[in-house]
């Protein structure tokens, strides 16, 4: 399939200056937190998947929400680059992992299911299918349920969602044909979400409804209600503290900029 975006990398690889930059069809620089839309078919709730961490990949990759244009980068810690530890009996990252576009976990909104306060990221999700994306592919999904993660603290969404060009996606429907599909999976994903940061020495996470998928109606609830937060934050009803709001196709923000600004920010 034809990618409707394109991207493009700035310094190499196990560097911290890596950036990996977005750019759509025609070749203009756009944010991929701001300037892909949610949606690929609203009617038919498939979303956009922007892919940050191919499947069994450490590297702890991510969409760099304080930097203009938010290009993908490597997560640093402690003046680190960070990878994430095998989660025996896995290796890497157990699905192909990313983020909805146009959705922000409101660090200053108290979510009423979990208690906590959203993380201060888009929202996170775990692609089941069997095709390997690339890094910064924007890939076409169906969403299937949500887990609720306590990640020290902060409410932590993980969505639960098909690649809609794969084989068996006409199969999944719910969080349960996941269960029926590919027994152990989601336990498989409980484990991973729980132990993964304990290599770094941190506790395990805890989870909402004790740590009990909820189903797909569920999960666009809260995917909807993330896309709220982000149209207050991208009209600047919120502050957003040190997001950095830069995009190109938001045309009621105040912080939408022109292509030679994209271009210079880049170039930068």
């Amino acid at each position: 399939a034809m990618w409707r975006y394109g991207v493009e990398e700035r310094a190499g690889p196990h560097n911290p200056e890596y950036r990996l930059f977005f750019k759509d069809g025609a070749g203009r620089y756009i944010s991929p937190f701001h300037d892909i839309p949610i949606y690929a078919d609203a009617g038919k709730n498939v979303f956009n998947m922007v892919v940050e961490v191919p499947r069994w990949t450490n590297a702890k990759m991510e969409i760099s929400t304080k930097e203009p244009l938010n290009p993908i980068k490597q997560d640093v810690k402690k003046g680190k680059l960070r990878f994430v530890a095998n989660v025996f009996p896995h290796k890497g990252y157990i699905w192909n992992y990313g983020a909805i576009p146009q959705t922000w976990e409101d660090p200053s909104h108290k979510d009423e299911n979990t208690g906590c306060c959203g993380d201060n990221d888009p929202i996170d999700v775990c692609e089941i299918g069997s095709k390997v994306c690339s890094r910064g592919e924007v890939i076409q999904v169906k969403v299937l349920g949500t887990l609720a993660l306590i990640d020290e603290g902060e409410t932590d969404w993980k969505v639960i969602a098909i690649n809609v060009e794969d084989p068996e996606a006409a199969s999944y429907n719910d969080i349960e044909d996941v269960r029926r599909m590919k027994p152990g999976y989601l336990e498989a994903t409980v484990d991973w979400f729980r132990r993964y940061k304990v290599p770094d020495g941190k506790p395990e996470n805890q989870f909402a409804f004790n740590g009990e998928f909820k189903g797909k109606d569920f999960a666009l609830d809260v995917i909807k209600g993330t896309h709220e937060h982000w149209k207050a934050l991208i009209t600047k009803k919120t502050d957003g503290g040190e997001i950095n709001c830069t995009n190109l196709t938001v045309s009621e923000s105040p912080f939408c900029c022109s292509q030679d600004c994209a271009k210079a920010t880049v170039d930068a």
